[in-house]
This record gives C-alpha cells, sequence and structure tokens, in this order.
C-alpha cells in the first residue's frame, strides 16, 4: 500500500466493532473521509480567470492586497458635512452648499463649519466631513441645504476606509468553494485571477443487459437508462471534469475491462447497478479481484446496497488509486447515495475538506412511522401554514419513483435510533441545491 493512500481494509481494521451488515450512513461517511482525506493534499493548483472562478476551489488563503473600501465614502446619495457643525439647540439645520461631487471625482475646496457638499454613492469623503444625511430629508433653499437636526447622528451614512477588508488581512481561507459574492469581493481587491485546486477527472457508467440509451429502440423487457443522465447531470455541477463509460454489460469479463480502463484515466469512479446479491450482479466480485473493496449494506433506505473500493492505477505513470462507489441500480436510490456520500467525497478530494451537508430543522407536517435501526432519507416538500414553514414527506416513497424525486424540494432525515415522529416535531432537512 503507498504511503500516500490508505485502502478500505486499513481503515476498517482501526474500527473496532465494525459489522459490514449493519454499519449506520454516519459510519460509513467517516471511512468515506479517511479513504479521501489525503487525495486533496496530492492535488495542484492552477491558474483561472476570475471569471471562471465560480464553483473552483481556492488553493491558498487569499489576502487583501488593498483596505477595502479604500477611503471614507458616502454610503447613499445626498449631502456631507462635519457633524460639529449642527447646532444641539436648534433642530433645523441649513448649510451652504460649496459644491457637487460623483463617485470618482474629489472637492476641490476646503469645506468649512456651516458647509456641506452634494455627493453621490459612492464619493470620497471630503476630509473635513464625517456624516451624510440622504437627499430624502432635505429641502434645498437659495444654495442651502435645510433639514431637521434629530433625524441624524454623527458618522450616519459614511463607508470607513477598511471597514469591509483591511490591508493585510485574510479575505478567503483555503479549501473555500468560492460563490458568486466571493467573486465579487475577490474583484473588489483589483485581482484577476485566482489559483484554484486542478479539477480532478470522475468517469461513470450505467451496468445491465437490459439498459439501453435514450434515443435506441426499446426491447421487450428493457429500460431506458436514466442513472448515466442523473449522474452525468449531478457532476456537471461539480468542479470535476466528466467521463462518459457508456454502458456495460452484465458479465464479468467486460466489467472487468471497464473498470480498468476507467481507474486508468480518472480519480474516482461512479457506477450504477450492479451491486445487490443477484446472480447477474458481479460489480462486488470483480471490484474484490481487482482491487481493494469492502462491500456495505449500509443500514439505510434507500440505498442499502453500495460498494466502495479502490483500484491501482497500475498502468499509469502516477502512483495512486481510483476511489470507486458502486450505486445502486434503482434511480432514487442512485441520486441519494449520490447526494450523501458521493458528494462529500469529491467536495473534499476538490480541496474542499470542511463541506458537510447543511441541514436545517423544520416541523413535521404529518406523523412519520419507521424502522428503529436505519437511517430514512424520505422525499419531501416544504408547506407553508399560517406564516409557518412545515415539511412533508411524499406519499410514494419508492426507490424507482424517479418523479417523486423531481418533485420533492427536500430529502427528510429520520435518525437512525428513531422509531417515530409526531406531526410538528422537528426533523433535519436537506434542501435541494440544484443536484436532485
Amino acid at each position: 500500500m503507498s504511503d500516500n493512500y490508505k485502502s478500505i481494509d486499513h481503515i476498517i481494521s482501526c474500527l473496532s466493532g465494525y459489522d459490514p451488515n449493519s454499519i449506520s450512513v454516519s459510519e460509513a461517511l467517516n471511512i468515506i473521509f479517511e479513504l479521501t482525506e489525503k487525495y486533496s493534499k496530492g492535488v495542484c493548483s492552477e491558474n483561472v480567470c476570475l471569471k471562471d472562478a465560480p464553483g473552483r476551489i481556492l488553493y491558498d488563503d487569499l489576502i487583501s492586497t488593498i483596505d477595502v473600501p479604500a477611503q471614507d465614502n458616502a454610503a447613499m446619495d445626498g449631502y456631507a458635512f462635519s457633524y460639529a457643525s449642527l447646532n444641539g439647540n436648534d433642530k433645523t439645520t441649513q448649510l451652504r452648499i460649496r459644491e457637487s461631487i460623483t463617485a470618482g471625482e474629489l472637492v476641490t475646496r476646503e469645506i468649512q463649519e456651516g458647509d456641506c457638499v452634494r455627493i453621490m454613492t459612492g464619493a470620497k469623503m471630503p476630509r473635513e466631513c464625517d456624516t451624510v444625511i440622504p437627499q430624502e430629508f432635505v429641502s434645498i433653499v437659495d444654495g442651502v441645504a435645510c433639514f431637521n437636526s434629530d433625524i441624524v447622528k454623527q458618522g450616519d451614512n459614511r463607508r470607513k476606509r477598511g471597514e469591509d477588508l483591511r490591508l493585510g488581512k485574510s479575505a478567503l481561507r483555503r479549501g473555500r468553494l468560492i460563490s458568486s459574492s466571493d467573486v465579487g469581493l475577490i474583484a473588489s481587491l483589483g485581482i484577476s485571477d485566482i489559483q484554484v485546486f486542478k479539477k480532478l477527472c470522475v468517469g461513470y457508467f450505467s451496468t445491465g443487459n437490459e439498459l439501453r440509451s435514450p434515443g435506441q429502440k426499446l426491447d421487450e423487457g428493457c429500460i431506458y437508462d436514466s442513472n448515466s443522465y442523473t449522474i452525468s447531470a449531478m457532476l456537471e455541477r461539480l468542479p470535476v471534469n466528466v467521463l462518459d463509460f457508456g454502458i456495460v454489460e452484465d458479465d464479468p469479463l467486460l466489467l472487468e475491462k471497464s473498470l480498468k480502463n476507467a481507474a486508468s484515466k480518472t480519480d474516482l469512479i461512479v457506477t450504477s447497478g450492479g451491486v445487490s446479491v443477484g446472480e447477474s450482479d458481479y460489480t462486488k466480485q470483480v471490484m474484490k479481484s481487482i482491487g481493494n473493496v469492502e462491500f456495505w449494506k449500509i443500514a439505510m433506505r434507500p440505498g442499502r446496497p453500495m460498494a466502495v473500493g479502490t483500484i491501482e492505477k497500475s498502468d499509469s505513470q502516477d502512483i495512486g488509486q481510483a476511489i470507486l462507489f458502486g450505486l445502486p441500480g434503482n434511480p432514487v436510490a442512485v441520486m441519494v447515495t449520490f447526494f450523501i456520500f458521493v458528494l462529500p467525497a469529491i467536495q473534499r478530494m476538490c480541496g474542499n475538506i470542511t463541506f458537510s451537508h447543511n441541514k436545517i430543522q423544520l416541523p413535521l407536517h404529518t406523523s412519520v412511522k419507521k424502522k428503529k435501526g436505519r437511517t430514512e432519507f424520505r422525499r419531501g416538500n416544504l408547506i407553508r401554514l399560517n406564516d409557518e414553514i412545515y415539511v412533508e414527506p411524499q406519499k410514494n416513497q419508492g426507490s424507482g419513483i424517479l418523479r417523486s424525486m423531481s418533485e420533492a424540494d427536500c430529502l427528510i432525515i429520520l435518525e437512525h435510533d428513531a422509531e417515530n415522529y409526531e406531526a410538528g416535531e422537528n426533523v433535519d432537512v436537506l434542501i435541494f441545491d440544484g443536484l436532485h
């Protein structure tokens, strides 16, 4: 075993009480995180244009090179003046308007007490001024700004230099998934390109003699392959390069050839189908013959059968392994297991090592029954009643009902040790973020 990577057998050997027939969701995630831990440390960086940065992972801490804003400026259109000009005994203030400035302009004369400047949003505050009153509260009479002094406080509507970011301070941390708002923040520092983690390469294929691609004739007893399209759509939203290896028939030799080929070209492989205990389900046994695998019957619904393992890149110049996720064949189970297991694995391998699903708690609209000893992920919808948000499980929770996943807003998490939930009881909810 390479010093750079941990095998599943090695990881599991460090666990106490491990039972592959009853492994919990949390235990499975811990093993996956151990398995993917060092991949991010070996991933190189690349330079990208700022406009191409959304969705990528920041490689180094981003240090502010300037103060933001670079100077005190007006937070809105109005009149800038020195607060000392106000007469505390007189509610009505009258200030002589000396000039008008817009963003990018500077005052051309010294501003005295009793004077003010017409100022636009973003314009640099004159050195003598510390307060801005919005134009809506001012009336102009013969070049004099008149307003009620009771409605303004010292420092109102002034953005101070560096109040957003200070020179030399960390703006964003390494490993951050760059959002559109982050792009704006980086641009405000004058930075046009940044270092990000290089994209991983992820390959996928479906298994099954019964599968046909959309557009082909659907023979009797066959079905269209929806899983590969679902997996592709979810992968395209992630910072990875994607390879489609098509459909592989239920033949161990073909499957072995396909897995070896995929492993030589990718960092992570996702397959669907062939991981249960049927006579034609070969994924597990082929994975064991060419790599390192532990077959998990995870205590969850949907998605109980799932294989996770590694395949050595024997024909690659780079020493390493490709991680393999053998997902179930049922369409809903594919999406749930991808969302719960594959997504965080990819994010962490890409450098986003702090990634975790954002859960919120919402009350159930109806009571729910479940079996103790497994985690259930039920498709749900958000409903509003009397200005309160509730979550309601969909009635049909079958693993093959793909339409229910399309219509759902979220996954409702029914915990491993729980049995029944009453209406109004809070549950953890995973709101879909576009991967569904």
